[in-house]
């Protein structure tokens, strides 16, 4: 029996969603670069569940339906403020968030196709409200409620600070979104799809998938990013700080990716971004910063950069607290997930792989007193 570390290179599962082919990252055939330049992050969520890009009547059917299904639960609100909070990291709060709506949903258990689109609006809806309702409850506000009128980015960063962003801010995290909402059968896609291909419901599904991306080699990896930069301080300091850390064969979060060699096409809009949020701010260090490490790394490993070393001093140049960077990517990926759990449910079969043996052979049980 051959296997393979972590699946590399394994074809697990058939989909018509998104592609990775030849460094190209494609969504139901359009180029990643075509959507972040011109779409919106609606849009992009209607294409990914239905194949196909809204009509002008489609999408404002559909922003509709997302803005009436954005209010939470009061219930799952109190829940937040019995957290403590000072222990507490947001992607923990938003996993048991997430699996709490299940709970005030009378069809959380109804498995028919119609019931699980209505859970995939209702889930997209209210990631964002979970998100910054947790931001702000711990810092002792209250949540925002959403701006039925606002887009979905804009919605989200009004909720999160209480004021209407600016035009840049709302295009800034609109292409976050927009790139960050599937990425072929990554680990967290992937722990969905094995997640429902046991028939258990949409909200076991994401709640898995969140789980998944919690970790630091997956979504948590922007997180650790902006750590890395707030720790070497000043454009003076990247050079024996990153060259310490080649030295000692330390990770360099934010480089390098297993399904791209020669990089991934999303980094380059994201270090636009960069550029343009901190000079705005007069915080040009963290993008001068950022491209000294780029540099570097890719210079010296041949590593380019990924999507999530620019995302962090995007972020950061919005004003979002650093541990809410990784929620904000579940907020785009549910999208994704979604798409592809609703894609298993359409033709499914239980995912169960074989492992290879390599403990011990044949052993025969010798009673307690005698061992």
């Amino acid at each position: 029996m051959s296997t393979t570390r972590g699946l590399e290179g394994v074809v697990a599962a058939q989909t018509a969603i998104s592609s990775i082919i030849d460094d190209t990252l494609t969504y139901v055939g359009y180029d990643i670069d075509d959507l972040a330049d011109n779409a919106s992050f609606e849009e992009v969520v209607y294409l990914l569940w239905h194949k196909r890009l809204p009509n002008k009547a489609e999408l404002t059917e559909f922003k509709q339906q997302l803005a009436d299904q954005m209010v939470v639960p009061q219930e799952v609100l109190d829940h937040f403020k019995t957290y403590p909070i000072d222990k507490v990291h947001p992607m923990t709060a938003l996993r048991t968030a997430v699996s709490m709506l299940g709970l005030y949903d009378e069809k959380a258990e109804d498995m028919s196709e119609e019931a699980n689109y209505q859970k995939a609006i209702s889930l997209q809806a209210k990631i964002p409200s979970l998100v910054t309702a947790f931001a702000r409850i711990r810092k002792g506000l209250e949540p925002v409620a959403p701006k039925s009128d606002l887009s979905y980015a804009a919605n989200f960063l009004y909720m999160l600070k209480g004021e209407l962003p600016e035009a840049i801010e709302e295009e800034a995290f609109n292409k976050a979104l927009v790139l960050h909402a599937d990425h072929e059968l990554n680990a967290s896609t992937f722990t969905a799809r094995v997640c429902v291909a046991t028939l258990s419901d949409v909200y076991s599904g994401v709640t898995a998938a969140i789980g998944a991306l919690k970790g630091p080699l997956h979504g948590g990896a922007n997180e650790q990013v902006m750590k890395m930069l707030s720790d070497i301080g000043s454009e003076d300091n990247v050079d024996e700080f990153i060259h310490e850390k080649l030295n000692n064969k330390e990770k360099i979060m934010g480089f390098g990716h297993r399904v791209y060699r020669k990089g991934d096409p999303r980094a380059k809009h994201l270090r636009e971004m960069s550029q343009k949020l901190t000079k705005l701010r007069g915080e040009e260090k963290w993008y001068n910063m950022s491209t000294k490490i780029e540099e570097i790394v890719t210079g010296e490993k041949n590593l380019p950069p990924n999507v999530d070393f620019y995302s962090a001093s995007v972020y950061h140049s919005l004003g979002i607290d650093h541990d809410l960077f990784t929620p904000i990517f579940a907020v785009s990926r549910t999208s994704g997930w979604i798409a592809h759990i609703l894609e298993q449910y359409a033709n499914n079969r239980l995912i169960r792989p074989r492992a290879e043996y390599v403990g011990p052979g044949m052993q025969k049980y010798v009673p307690v007193d005698e061992r």
